[in-house]
């Protein structure tokens, strides 16, 4: 999967998508908004049983009490966590349905410089043109069909250079 100026290459097909609202960076730091540019690995699926099938046989579900720590000075800094959880921390049971499916990638992970930012996903957009806080988006069916054919090796890049949204 890479990433251009017209949207997210995969598998001969270009998904639009957005990017976060701070641009692509080799500097990423904890709440700048940027998505960070290089190859990253795909480590784990998430997804809401309680609003669609497993998406893939690799899928783990969300549940109610799941949290994402994006707390830099906790030891769970860049890790799943489970509510209570009183550090700062993403819900991943979302109201809304952008995180119905979640690509995660390895951004800072699983041993997480602190600061350097955390929760780098793919995830669905709230809509065409509407940046994220640092991860890649795309409409919901386009994510259901890219997840179906993920295989072991395949890899997000992002190529630095890239303006704030692509696609």
């Amino acid at each position: 999967m890479v990433v251009t100026p017209m949207g997210l290459r995969f598998q001969g097909r270009v998904f639009p998508c957005t990017l976060g609202r701070g641009g692509v960076t080799t500097g990423k730091r904890e709440s700048d908004g940027a998505t960070p540019a290089g190859v990253h690995r795909l480590v784990g699926c998430l997804y809401r049983p309680d609003r669609l099938s497993r998406p893939c046989d690799w899928a783990v579900p969300i549940r109610p009490f799941d949290l994402w720590s994006d707390d830099p000075g906790h030891e769970d800094y860049n890790l799943m966590v489970r509510a209570p959880y009183p550090w700062s921390h993403e819900r991943l049971a979302r109201a809304d349905r952008q995180y119905d499916i979640v690509l995660i990638t390895d951004w800072n992970w699983p041993r997480a410089e602190r600061g350097a930012g955390s929760a780098i996903f793919v995830h669905a957009w709230r809509g065409p043109g509407q940046p994220t806080a640092g991860c890649v988006a795309m409409a919901a069916g386009d994510l259901r069909w890219i997840v179906r054919r993920i295989r072991h090796r395949t890899r997000l890049i992002v190529p630095e250079g890239l303006a704030r949204m692509a696609g």
